[in-house]
């Protein structure tokens, strides 16, 4: 089965074909990353203009990549939840489009989910059940993963996200925006026990994540007249993130009995996050699973793979599918939540 996946939730017109949940035929991005690192972050008007203005442009070569034609299109996935709203609009609108003009199903795809899957796209061996970190500009998110479309939240962020930090603190320090590539490249050659900076641990919600403190911290070390050079305070915030998530995820892991470890999301290309997460889990004992970076940020071959999925189950779409701007991943709470705390 060929699905065609469609994803503008944010900054990237990304439009891909994948046979089978597993093979990526064709994966084509439209980053709007460099028109964007003027203003400091995405700027929503401009991001839905650009799609309007790519959107044909990248399902022509995603298909042409594919050596397919649109008659080889067996189903239609998109991301309609959550991102911005007319950024959604123009994704969905087109799916919708496609769909109808090629009658063949559509299903939406929330865009949490499809990071998720993005780990089966390079892994023929992952599998459920996983404990699993989705973190990104937007989210910071552990789960349970106890079989397709069944996931229990273990913890989330109760502030900024580890993106959103990552974004914030490279800003404070004068460093371009994306603030992630930014602070791991000044972080190089910075030593990250030359600032002592603090680490949320959050007792009684050991899974939940606060980064706001450390945003403030980063802040008043930059305020400082005596402030640590660039590189140093980078790899001590990057240092500070790193701790946190990954001690985190290898304690959820151990609560719900995990056999393995997911790891996707945009900061989940962060060779830092990589290099500890699969140490700690090396040590463990547990497979750790995680995209290549291309695949980490937003791509239509994760919406293709987990629409796949999705139909394989029989859940289908009609052209009523809404956008959803805010949308959690539906997820269960543990049972035995008071257990972890």
């Amino acid at each position: 089965m060929n699905v065609l996946g469609i994803e503008t939730s944010c900054d990237e017109t990304a439009v891909a074909v994948v046979a089978d949940g597993r093979r990526v035929l064709s994966n084509v991005v439209a980053s709007q990353m460099a028109e964007h690192a003027r203003y400091g972050g995405v700027v929503p008007e401009i991001a839905s203009r650009r799609h309007v203005e790519q959107i044909n442009v990248v399902l022509e070569r995603a298909l042409a990549e594919a050596d397919l034609g649109f008659g080889d299109v067996d189903a239609v996935a998109v991301t309609n939840r959550p991102g911005l709203l007319g950024a959604l609009l123009v994704g969905v609108t087109a799916a919708k489009a496609l769909a109808l003009a090629l009658d063949v199903p559509l299903v939406g795809i929330h865009h949490i989910e499809a990071h998720l899957y993005a780990n089966f796209l390079t892994h023929p061996e992952a599998a459920f059940p996983a404990a699993a970190l989705v973190v990104s500009g937007g989210h910071t998110d552990l789960f349970h993963l106890k079989d397709h479309g069944d996931y229990v939240l273990l913890g989330r962020t109760r502030d900024d996200a580890a993106g959103e930090a990552f974004d914030k603190c490279a800003r404070l320090m004068g460093l371009s925006y994306p603030g992630g590539p930014a602070i791991e490249e000044a972080a190089r050659t910075g030593d990250p026990k030359a600032v002592a900076l603090p680490r949320a641990w959050l007792e009684g919600t050991p899974f939940d994540f606060s980064f706001s403190g450390l945003k403030t911290a980063v802040r008043r070390r930059v305020q400082n007249e005596n402030s640590p050079t660039v590189p140093d305070l980078a790899a001590a915030f990057q240092e500070a993130v790193v701790d946190v998530l990954v001690g985190k995820t290898l304690q959820a892991a151990k609560a719900v009995g995990a056999p393995r470890v997911f790891l996707a999301g945009g900061v989940a290309a962060n060779g830092r996050l990589r290099e500890r997460m699969q140490a700690a889990c090396d040590q463990a004992g547990l497979p750790l699973f995680f995209p290549p970076p291309a695949l980490c940020t937003d791509n239509g071959a994760m919406i293709a793979a987990t629409g796949y999925f999705h139909l394989q189950a029989g859940r289908v779409d009609d052209l009523s599918l809404d956008t959803l701007p805010s949308e959690p991943l539906a997820a269960r709470a543990p049972a035995d939540a008071a257990s972890f705390s």
